[in-house]
């Protein structure tokens, strides 16, 4: 497949940095699911439109990655808004797990005992979501 030229004064947005954001009814249960449960370090809190301290970036992977803010658009959706990528599955689910995190088992998938499921051309992966119903996941190669 050939591509068009590229005009001399696009931007790609490969270029910079991508940031996932979601949106949440309450900020409150927010910040105990994903400082509390989630582990992740809240980088910066902020307003989110009308709502003071509102919203939070959580760093992930050495810098921020996911914007969590307070809105009447909150809503859960069934596909996954972002991965993680870990090299231990099994280790991260665990520790998720114990730390009150509830793993998501789809009817037309087979799970193990952890709620892992073999990923389709090879690897790992299990689904979790935020008290909004907002859907992630956690991913292995191996």
């Amino acid at each position: 497949m050939s591509r068009a030229p590229v005009p001399s004064w696009f931007m790609p947005l490969s270029a910079h940095h991508l940031r996932a954001s979601v949106a949440v009814s309450d900020i409150s249960a927010a910040v105990a699911f994903y400082e509390g449960k989630l582990g992740l370090p809240a980088l910066r809190s902020g307003p989110s439109a009308t709502v003071v301290d509102g919203g939070r970036v959580y760093g992930s992977g050495g810098g921020p990655a996911l914007n969590v803010f307070q809105s009447v658009t909150a809503g859960k959706t069934p596909a996954t808004l972002a991965t993680w990528y870990v090299d231990d599955i099994d280790q991260i689910v665990d520790e998720l797990s114990s730390s009150g995190v509830e793993f998501i088992r789809y009817e037309q998938l087979t799970h193990d005992a952890k709620g892992i499921t073999a990923r389709a051309g090879g690897g790992r992966i299990a689904w979790f979501q935020d008290p909004d119903g907002n859907t992630f996941a956690v991913e292995a190669d191996v």
